[in-house]
Formats: C-alpha cells, structure tokens, sequence
C-alpha cells in the first residue's frame, strides 16, 4: 500500500477546496446592521482562527454561521431601516401626512356608506366582465390554436384583435368605445349604459391579454398527449376538451387570477366617463369636505377585495408548484380520460 502524502511543515491537515471566512460581508454588515453584524464579524474571526489552528471542518462551520448571519444582517436590516424611513415619513412637520390621509372623515358613517356604494358598482362590473373574458378568451385562444390553411384566415382576425387591444391602454378602448358607440348609436348598442359600455372595453381588453395565458397554458401541454389521443381516434376537438384543456387550465390559474387582480383596479377607470363608482364618490367626498381623505378610505375598500385575491394567487402558485415535483402527475394521465365514454 503506497505511503500517503506527506503532511505540511505546520502539522495541519490538507483538505480540499479553501475555507471561507467571509471576512468583508462580515465586516460590512457590522458597519450597516451592526445588531447582527457584530455575530457575522465573530464567526468569521472564529472561522480564521481555526483554520489557522487547523481545525478545517470548524473553520468551515464558523464560516457558514458567519454567512447566515451575515444574510441576517441584510434581511433584518432592510427591514429596520425601512420601518424607521415610514415612521419618519410620517412624523415630520408635525405628521402632516397624517392630518393629511386620516383626517375626521374618516370615521364619517355617512361617508363611507356613500363609497361603499360606489365600490359595489366596481365589483359588479369585475363580476361581470371576468365572467364574460373567461369564456371569450378562451375561444380566441382556440381559434389561435386551430391547424391547418383553411383556419388561416380566422387565425389571422384572433392575432390581430390580440395585437389591437394589447396595444391600447385600457382607459383609452374605455373611450373610444364609450364615446364611440354612443356618437354612433349602432343598433342593438345604443341603449347601453355607460357602465355597460365600460365592461365591454374591459371585456376586450382583458381578453386579449388572457387569451395569451390560455395559449401558453394550452402550449405547455406535451405534444405526445395530444399524438396519443388523436391515436385513440378522439377528433380535434374532443382532444382539446378532454386532453388539452383541463391540465392547461390548471396550470394557468394563479396567471389567470393576477390578470383579474388588474381588472378589478382598472374598474376605476369608469370615473373617467361619469359612472359615480368609488374613486368618483371619493372625489367628491374631497371637494365637498375639503379634504383628502376620501382618497385613503377608496384605497382601503380596494386593498381589502384585492389583498386577499393576491393571497389566494400565492397559494394557488405553491399548489400548483406541488402537483409538478409530486410523482405520478395528473396531467400524465389525462390521456386516459378519453378511454371513458364521451357523451
């Protein structure tokens, strides 16, 4: 058995790879946050220390803790400093930014009965208008999607509406379609409200935006999914119902929620046309108390219907991320659904 290498002059033992200390993150945390800086700065001394004394796996250990604390440092650190940046926004000239957002209105009960009503006409046009875009994005998407020359004509139509809107900002379609078809008085179409003529533009607009979540969902779905149930003699049209479809809707959900978070805000857009919704009865709160409070109680109403939406798409997103990575996922078996009698 050949002898092993000889051993340094210092006595200590060779491993391989060096041993970090992370002296200057250490060093620079101590100087930023030095509540946890100072930890950071003694394990990396400690971590220098050993690998002196050639205690290698002990100066890595320490070298390790003086990383973690020295990512302690920036997580706890910005958040303090932060804090402190909002308190201090808020105190100087004598919290004039208080007087200014919170002033006594706000516990006026007439006041907010009077938003609450407007905020209902909000809801109700995201209500409607994310019934209506699910259904018609999803059929744009389809077209999208559909093969061969003869479907390239309609093909075409879908990508330019999906060009048209995504290009316009949504309160100037609000515009053109509110003011537009009411100069114009088409028929069938000119005895809508403004309101109605408001979730019209949003309809359009949002279903060109989600019908780009649908085709990238439905694009997402492997190629040999839909090979092995056109095998299965199942038409085109039952592969995207029974194949395509019901995973790619699963993995388009969080995707299709934060697209309706940016409806649901955008219905403030309706109080550029005169609909007395909740940003419009803020303003005349304002005018009519001197004051700008209403503008923070219209806030709270939307982060009170939004906030939890956003939540949900968190949860949705760790879902969905779980059904991936777990064994046997269920997308792998959809192409045995349509072994089931199709009614």
């Amino acid at each position: 058995m050949p002898d092993s290498a000889p051993a340094p002059a210092d006595g200590t033992v060779r491993r391989f790879g060096r041993v970090r200390n992370f002296r200057l993150p250490a060093i620079v945390a101590t100087v930023v946050f030095p509540f946890t800086g100072v930890v950071a700065l003694v394990h990396s001394l400690r971590s220098s220390r050993r690998t002196a004394a050639g205690d290698i796996e002990g100066g890595r250990l320490a070298g390790a803790r003086a990383r973690d604390w020295c990512w302690y440092s920036l997580g706890y650190g910005l958040f303090v400093y932060f804090i402190g940046f909002v308190v201090l926004l808020f105190t100087i000239r004598d919290a004039a930014l208080i007087k200014v957002y919170f002033d006594d209105v706000m516990f006026d009960g007439s006041a907010w009965r009077s938003l609450l009503k407007g905020f209902w006409i909000n809801i109700q046009v995201f209500l409607w208008a994310e019934v209506i875009v699910l259904p018609w994005a999803l059929l744009v998407a389809v077209v999208r999607q559909l093969p061969g020359r003869a479907c390239a004509p309609i093909r075409w139509v879908a990508i330019a509406y999906c060009d048209s809107f995504r290009a316009l900002p949504a309160i100037l379609a609000i515009f053109i379609i509110n003011y537009g078809f009411q100069e114009a008085r088409l028929p069938l179409l000119e005895n809508l409200s403004s309101k109605q003529y408001a979730i019209l533009a949003l309809v359009l607009v949002y279903g060109a935006y989600v019908s780009e979540v649908y085709r990238a969902g439905i694009e997402s779905i492997h190629p040999s999914q839909v090979a092995a149930a056109r095998s299965l003699g199942l038409s085109y049209g039952q592969t995207m119902r029974h194949v395509v479809i019901p995973p790619a809707v699963r993995r388009m959900t969080p995707a299709l929620m934060n697209d309706f978070i940016g409806l649901q805000k955008d219905t403030a857009l309706l109080s550029t046309i005169g609909v007395l919704e909740l940003l419009s009865r803020a303003r005349f709160l304002n005018n009519s108390q001197a004051t700008f409070t209403g503008y923070t109680m219209a806030a709270m109403l939307f982060f009170a219907l939004t906030i939890p939406l956003t939540r949900m798409v968190d949860y949705l997103q760790r879902r969905a991320a779980r059904v991936d990575q777990a064994p046997g996922d269920e997308d792998d078996l959809a192409i045995a659904m349509p072994l089931q009698p199709v009614g």
